[in-house]
């Protein structure tokens, strides 16, 4: 049965952010306005019938499209006080075109909403009657509104019994207002019950979390109370048996006084094994609290090894472990042989520091830095601990974190003598030229007291927060470029310069070392497999070319490897001795053949304007080859053009050489007119490479001179010294690293400043005996010594 829709005339009643639906009784407060002008307004149309006023949501100042037709049932005084109206909703009204009426309200026309129920109802209705019932009578129960449990179930009509839901607290106003504006009962009443089973199941997991909640706080206490209880038993039990309060059989202040610590050490675990009995077990300061005493109890406080003072047994085992770096061999035996003195004279502590030694290690890679840590060690009867620097970025990894964070530990050197075991180890500090700096910190700034022999007797680690002894300690840095290590850190360590093996020495390196380590991973017998010294010799000159050994290392791997796959095959027999005439057979061609060895007219100095200069790079020496041209005049390209990826130095080093040869061309007997008015190119080959310094000075000038003179450079001659504009030749460093590397490319003359001539005291003898070296100190001498004679050139050119 549908119901008719009316046309009404009513003063508007707004609630703000409130909404009343049908069937609502609700009392208003007539000291508002708004509500008071609507009400006043209704009573002066009504006649003899009550008031009747449209009441509607305005919901931030925007009204709803559809409101209820409201009755003012009572106008009287509220239980606070003021004046107020009771106002029963009675249908809905759909909302049209403003009007005029009586008094200072809002009036609007509206019509009636009509809510067709079908009916009898269908069996789905019915079961949703049932079940918004069941869900409202579960509520109120929860609240204990026993008594509206009776009103809700004698509701019968659908679209009464979802406006009932209106008086739900939890309701939001969107969610009223959407009820409000659902002409369909049975919608509205699907709404009602889907907001109503949210909320229940919402109370059900909100009931759940303060079940666990108070669960677990029952539980605390009921183990805070047997804990209390327990205590009270033990310290009965203590009574009984004489023993004191606070005495345990296994408690830390038990292993703090037994174990053997510095006074000042004592003294502050005690202060913590204080802390630890006066808090609570659940207190998480107990558990920083026993993972520091648990770190100081580990830490070996006065454990020491007994060096080795057999002076000539300490070189005999550096000499059998490594070949050549003679200079850290002197460094250990000097090292040991004071300690020795000192400890025979009484002098073992001196000004509370003892005789450590902090020795940096700087070298291109693959010469033996790494492994000479154990070397020393091995040789001074002390332990080894390796310390990975290498990209370490935060600086609470060497001085530890505090102990208030999760997590915390000690740092890298603490970790190191503890894992030692002993108070004075050998720490290899390994790769400290690669340790980064963020936000986090600078390592390399924590680093500055931990190597610094004037301190590092007193080192406080973050974490510990108590002195640490240091002085005994044997630090071994290790980098590849000296450059990279802060200027401060730097000055805190003696320098110990590893530049690299002579072919000599790589020969005796391969033979006695790398040879044997190779034929056992290859699975071989030391008989069943001989390589004989020229085929050393000839993979360390033409198929390796570095300062260390590690390519070396690797070439005998894969000659082995060929010959264990040969003799698997059934391609080659065994024993097998393999000669300097074999290797291509088995390896290849080589990789590396010296100038010297080339056919002249191949060599890169065959023509002129090419020179051979030294250089050294994060790898070592190298040679460095420098090509000059000049433009063809009609191009029109004046200027100087440098290529080959430069620094700043380098090109300014050109723009000398330039300027000496303009300025000196005539002296030298030079066609100097060619510079003003031809272009001049310089090129460093392997342009991929960056290079920079001002060693390559007196190479590009000779290198100019020889293009202008139409004199090549002397093949066998490599050189290298910083150029003035007056022409002298100035000294430059890694005279060793250069000379080994003109050495290894098969050069026999090397021409040098004359002030780098006391560096020759650092390169092996065998290595100045096949070479001849000039001292120079003017560019006038490079050039003689460095261009083939005039004759020569005629000859050629012919």
């Amino acid at each position: 049965m549908a119901s008719t829709s009316v046309s009404l005339t009513l003063p508007v009643l707004p609630l703000d952010d409130e909404v009343v639906l049908p069937g609502m009784v609700v009392p208003l407060d007539l000291s508002d306005a708004d509500v008071r002008a609507a009400v006043e307004a209704a009573q002066a149309a009504a006649g003899s019938g009550k008031p009747r006023v449209l009441l509607v949501p305005r919901i931030d100042g925007q009204y709803a499209g559809t409101g209820v037709l409201g009755t003012v049932e009572q106008v009287g005084r509220l239980s606070d006080g003021d004046p107020g109206a009771l106002i029963r909703g009675r249908e809905r009204v759909r909302i049209g075109a403003g009007t005029t009426g009586p008094g200072a309200a809002l009036w609007v026309e509206g019509e009636t909403v009509e809510e067709p129920v079908p009916e009898p109802l269908p069996g789905a209705v019915t079961e949703l009657v049932k079940e918004y019932k069941a869900l409202a009578t579960s509520w109120l129960k929860k609240r204990g509104a026993w008594q509206v449990v009776d009103r809700v179930q004698q509701i019968e009509g659908v679209s009464a019994l979802a406006d009932n839901s209106g008086y739900s607290p939890f309701l939001t106003v969107a969610q009223k207002v959407e009820l409000l504006e659902t002409a369909d009962p049975v919608a509205r009443l699907r709404l009602a019950v889907k907001a109503l089973s949210d909320h229940l199941a919402e109370q059900d997991v909100a009931e759940s979390i303060a079940k666990d909640v108070q669960d677990g706080v029952d539980k605390q206490q009921r183990e805070f109370l047997l804990r209390r209880q327990l205590e009270a038993v033990r310290k009965e039990l203590r009574e009984i048996n004489g023993e004191k309060d606070g005495e345990e059989s296994d408690d830390y202040r038990t292993r703090v006084e037994a174990a053997d610590l510095p006074e000042k050490v004592r003294e502050a675990a005690l202060k913590e094994v204080e802390k630890l009995e006066r808090s609570s077990d659940q207190s998480p300061e107990g558990s920083w609290i026993r993972t520091w005493l648990d770190t100081v109890l580990e830490l070996p406080w006065n454990e020491r090894t007994e060096d080795e003072y057999d002076i000539r047994g300490a070189r005999a085992v550096l000499d059998a472990e490594h070949a050549g770096l003679s200079d850290v061999k002197d460094r250990i035996t000097e090292y040991l042989a004071v300690r020795k003195r000192r400890s025979e004279r009484g002098m073992g502590v001196v000004g509370g520091r003892r005789g450590g030694a902090v020795l940096a290690l700087v070298g291109p890679p693959g010469v033996g830095k790494t492994s000479l840590g154990e070397s020393v060690a091995h040789a001074m009867g002390r332990t080894f601990v390796r310390v990975a620097l290498g990209g370490v970025r935060d600086e609470a990894e060497i001085r530890g974190h505090r102990r208030t964070y999760v997590g915390a530990l000690p740092g890298r050197i603490v970790r190191a003598i503890k894992e030692a075991g002993s108070m004075n180890p050998v720490v290899l500090l390994d790769e400290i030229d690669k340790v980064g700096s963020d936000f986090r910190g600078d390592p390399a700034a924590a680093l500055l007291e931990v190597l610094d022999p004037a301190q590092n007797h007193t080192f406080r680690d973050h974490y510990l927060e108590v002195e640490l002894d240091l002085s005994d300690v044997v630090f071994l840095a290790t980098a590849n470029v000296l450059e990279a290590i802060p200027e401060a850190l730097a000055d805190r360590m003696e320098l110990v310069r590893l530049d690299g093996y002579t072919e000599d020495e790589k020969v005796v390196i391969a033979r006695d070392h790398l040879l044997p380590r190779q034929l056992e991973r290859a699975g071989l017998g030391a008989d069943e497999v001989v390589l004989e010294d020229d085929a050393l010799r000839r993979l360390a000159g033409e198929y390796t070319r570095e300062a260390g050994v590690r390519t070396l290392e690797r070439s005998l791997a894969r000659l082995l490897r060929k010959v264990a796959s040969q003799h698997e095959l059934g391609e080659r027999e065994l024993p097998l001795r393999v000669g300097a005439d074999d290797l291509r057979a088995l390896i290849g061609r080589p990789h590396h053949v010296p100038e010297s060895a080339q056919d002249p007219s191949e060599r890169r100095t065959a023509v002129p304007g090419v020179a051979t200069g030294l250089a050294v790079t994060g790898a070592g020496g190298d040679v460095l080859f420098v090509e000059a041209s000049l433009a063809d005049p009609e191009t029109g390209a004046a200027g100087l053009t440098l290529t080959g990826q430069l620094g700043d130095v380098m090109k300014e080093s050109a723009q000398i050489a330039l300027s000496f040869l303009r300025s000196h061309g005539a002296e030298l007997e030079l066609p100097v007119a060619d510079l003003k008015d031809r272009g001049v190119h310089i090129h460093f080959p392997a342009g991929a490479v960056p290079k920079d310094g001002p060693s390559a000075g007196i190479t590009m000038t000779t290198a100019l001179a020889s293009l202008l003179s139409g004199r090549q450079v002397r093949t066998d001659v490599a050189m290298t010294g910083e150029v003035s504009l007056t022409g002298r030749v100035l000294p430059i460093g890694g005279v060793k690293q250069k000379l080994l590397a003109a050495h290894r490319a098969g050069l026999t003359t090397v021409i040098i400043p004359k002030r780098n001539e006391a560096d020759l005291d650092d390169v092996p003898a065998e290595v100045l005996e096949g070479l001849e070296v000039h001292p120079v100190t003017d560019v006038r001498q490079v050039l003689e010594l460095a261009l083939v004679g005039a004759e020569v050139a005629a000859e050629v050119a012919a």
